[in-house]
């Protein structure tokens, strides 16, 4: 695998419009959730642009984080620094191995829920929803450790390409 020293201009696109995507996915949460309880009770579900647009994001997502993991494994990722401590960098991984996880768990569950109408999977979306939520938290803590506190200027690789 390719051993580069920083991201590309297409793996920061990616990584800022998935992580905006992410936002709105949670603004447009409430449409949705509603609706689902509504089609719970056996009401009928008129069109709505936002649940629309929930639907569209969270399959937008999952194509895009397709898109990314093809870029890191033909383009490779920078390593951590090599300052950095073993449990520091295990930390790191396990993160972001969880958050690709999370970031195609979400949409096919929240897609299997919607389209194919499964109660089981809703509940494993709603789940990881929270963990999605604890690991962005995590992933953005860790940044800002790095910025503020380590002041190894790894937050730059997200912002310039190398």
């Amino acid at each position: 695998m390719p051993n580069p020293t920083g991201y590309s201009a297409s793996q920061i696109w990616l990584h800022w419009i998935v992580a905006l995507l992410i936002v709105l996915q949670f603004v447009l949460k409430n449409p949705i959730s509603e609706a689902w309880r509504a089609m719970g009770r056996g009401e009928e579900v008129a069109f709505s642009t936002l649940i629309g647009a929930h639907v569209a994001g969270g399959l937008l997502v999952l194509a895009l984080v397709i898109w990314r993991l093809v870029l890191r494994v033909t383009r490779g990722a920078p390593q951590p620094p090599a300052e950095e401590s073993a449990p520091l960098k295990l930390v790191a991984k396990a993160t972001h191995g969880l958050l690709y996880l999370l970031l195609i768990g979400m949409p096919v569950s929240g897609a299997t829920a919607w389209i194919g109408g499964i109660e089981a999977a809703a509940g494993v979306h709603s789940v990881l929803r929270v963990l999605m939520l604890l690991f962005v938290a995590l992933h953005v803590a860790g940044a800002l450790y790095h910025q503020f506190v380590l002041k190894n200027k790894l937050l730059a690789r997200m912002k310039r390409p190398g």
